[in-house]
């Protein structure tokens, strides 16, 4: 079975991350999306918040299942028995970024692959803390979030 994990903080989670958890899971027999437990950084919604969110943008998609993790990817990756990483990719700058943290965790784990897929077009310029800044002063999110979770975005302005 190929297993892959999307993993990420997803606060919130966006359409540019929809569109590569779905491409990404036609890809592969089954796609961990993991939601990133960071108690450096302080995010809009909790880990439980983000998982549901996620969970309900994707329970059509039958081979996704949605979990967090804490530490080094790499450990999550060995203990799901995962050896394929899916990052998605806006601009030359996440490239160097996420180049630079394909090879730390190749390093720790040589049989790990990073699969970069590149943001759909209509997504480029799109971020989490795009959809915040505009949700904060009511801006639109039409067509930047999926619907089913707009209003919980809005609730925390």
């Amino acid at each position: 079975m190929k297993i892959a994990v999307y993993p990420g903080s997803f606060d919130p989670l966006t359409n540019g991350h929809l569109d590569i958890i779905t491409r990404s899971s036609k890809l592969f027999d089954k796609v961990l999306v993991t939601v990133l437990t960071n108690s450096t950084k302080q995010p809009l919604f909790s880990v439980e918040e983000r998982l549901d969110l996620i969970r309900r943008t994707t329970k059509h998609l039958k081979n996704v299942e949605v979990e967090s993790f804490s530490g080094l990817l790499v450990n999550f990756a060995k203990e799901k028995n995962c050896n394929v990483l899916i990052k998605g990719l806006r601009v030359v700058s996440d490239f160097e970024y996420e180049f630079q943290m394909a090879l730390a965790n190749k390093s720790q784990m040589p049989e790990l692959e990073t699969l970069f897929l590149p943001s759909a077009q209509e997504y480029m310029f799109l971020s989490s803390s795009i959809v915040k800044e505009l949700a904060r002063y009511h801006g639109d999110l039409t067509g930047l979030v999926p619907p089913e979770i707009e209003q919980d975005i809005r609730n925390k302005f």
